[in-house]
């Protein structure tokens, strides 16, 4: 599949029934466009499974009630439509996309409380996030947009409008040749990638920001809980800007970006260590298995 993401064939599920991927639409003053009320979740299938697909739909229940909405749909229709659309669309290995919330309807201002709820998923065929940085490692700007106090925003709800200042540092980043950017948080800490959480080595242990205002992505929780499995010591702990000259290794973790080497941030280089093509080989492993 490929071309513009409004123009491709295929199967969406939305509101409860399959529709012509062409004809899934939404009206101009669907609440969400203007407002950002919305949450979504990115999974992807192997061989037809998609990975930690229950753990995915139940964060999307979380994030939901995080925007003051509740889902009509429960954990398990969800998963039965995830896997109904896998089936329709003929994919095994893919991205699953699934997106709840609040559509048009009698409320056009901030409060939307008697909008309806929608919930959509959509699937494609998608390859490595970073291209060829999975073997090569990526190279990260450095953002000037920091993750904001968990006081201003609702820092663990995987919601649309936090990813606005992704989006923009992400476009800064690629117009300097890069793959992406990290970003700082509030206090100056290091904080994560647009889309990904990140993590250091150093003489063999690891470590990784402490996510207390920002998302706890699923692949980090799965990549610190392999570690510790084979006896790697890992530090989940702040991190402060000048410690990344000391760091040796690094490597990004998410459902988009599955495990991948950093070979640089900023003026800071990282070796494309035997630790990192490790982790990444063994996750490869495990969501295949």
């Amino acid at each position: 599949m490929a071309g513009a993401y409004d123009d491709r064939d295929g199967l969406i599920w939305m509101d409860g029934k399959l529709v012509d991927w062409r004809d899934a639409n939404v009206h101009i003053l669907t609440h969400a466009m203007h407002y950002a009320s919305s949450v979504f979740e990115g999974e992807r299938a192997y061989n037809g499974k998609i990975f930690e697909s229950r753990r995915h739909s139940e964060r999307l229940h979380f994030s939901a009630g995080q925007l003051d909405f509740q889902i009509p749909w429960t954990v398990d229709e969800i998963e039965a439509a995830k896997q109904e659309v896998l089936t329709a669309n003929g994919f095994k290995d893919a991205y699953v996309r699934a997106i709840a919330w609040r559509g048009a309807g009698e409320d056009m201002g901030v409060a939307s409380a008697r909008n309806p709820v929608r919930l959509a998923i959509a699937s494609w065929e998608w390859g490595a996030y970073y291209g060829d940085a999975k073997m090569k490692g990526a190279k990260l700007d450095i953002a000037k947009w920091k993750r904001p106090s968990p006081e201003t925003i609702p820092s663990h709800a995987k919601a649309a409008g936090l990813y606005m200042i992704c989006t923009l540092s992400k476009h800064a980043a690629e117009a300097k040749g890069c793959s992406d950017a990290m970003m700082f948080d509030y206090r100056g800490y290091v904080a994560e990638a647009t889309g990904a959480n990140i993590f250091f080595v150093k003489d063999g242990e690891v470590h990784t920001p402490k996510p207390d205002c920002f998302l706890n992505g699923i692949t980090r929780q799965t990549v610190v809980g392999m570690l510790k499995d084979r006896q790697v010591k890992v530090h989940e702990r702040h991190i402060m800007p000048d410690e990344l000259e000391g760091f040796q290794q690094c490597w990004l973790t998410g459902t988009a970006a599955e495990v991948t080497p950093v070979g640089k941030i900023g003026d800071y280089n990282f070796e494309v260590g035997a630790m990192a093509r490790d982790v990444a080989e063994s996750y490869e492993k495990l969501v295949r298995a």
